[in-house]
């Protein structure tokens, strides 16, 4: 059986969102015969200690990384029309380890509107030793897709590979039975993967622990 491991992952940690405890959360990555584990709540580190305490005596390799905000303009604006996007951040390194607590604390204290939002200003300042994934739904390459903009998701995925380096940026692709968008714009990522040449990762984006859950 190929090994598999989730990149993609929320503990109770991402506030009102996630369920999962991180007990759980290794305790079943082991159970299934899995050597390591991420985990990237929405936003904020709190629970990368804890994780990575725990993954390492369960015998886990721990991935830590963050499911950033991203503001569409800059993390200073406070427009109330803007939403914001979503990026996974995997620390690939130590140095990408300090990036990503550099660059979450920059997002709360100068980009903190409803959410802690980190800007492309901020990416390209801290993006050494970190490895980049276009997150869900509401990545923003997904969600041109979502709009029917191809070109311009285009133009923004060689964007984010060109402010992380080629190699460390990453088309996200999914199964989610019960969300059919996920279905709807998956041809488009494979296309887009094969004209770019941006590689492709299999995630689930977890929130909870079991199906039953």
């Amino acid at each position: 059986m190929p090994k598999f491991t989730h990149l993609h992952t929320h503990s109770h940690y991402s506030l009102l969102d996630g369920l999962a405890k991180i007990d759980g959360l290794v305790e079943r990555a082991k159970a299934l015969g899995m050597d390591s584990l991420a985990l990237t709540d929405h936003g904020v580190l709190y629970g990368t200690v804890e994780f990575y305490k725990k993954a390492r005596q369960a015998g886990i390799k721990p991935i830590l990384g963050v499911e950033a905000y991203i503001a569409p303009r800059d993390r200073f604006s406070r427009d109330p029309g803007e939403r914001y996007f979503h990026l996974i951040l995997l620390a690939e390194t130590n140095t990408g380890w300090k990036n990503l607590i550099k660059l979450i604390t920059k997002a709360h204290l100068e980009g903190f509107y409803y959410k802690p939002r980190a800007d492309k200003d901020l990416l390209r300042e801290y993006h050494e030793g970190l490895i980049a994934l276009s997150a869900c739904l509401s990545g923003e390459v997904n969600r041109s897709l979502l709009h029917g903009k191809y070109d311009e998701a285009k133009r923004l995925a060689l964007e984010y590979e060109e402010i992380f380096g080629k190699g460390n940026f990453y088309l996200e692709i999914g199964h989610h039975p019960n969300i059919p968008e996920t279905a709807k714009i998956k041809p488009e990522i494979i296309r887009l993967s094969k004209e770019t040449g941006i590689p492709l990762v299999a995630t689930q984006d977890i929130h909870y622990l079991s199906r039953e859950d």
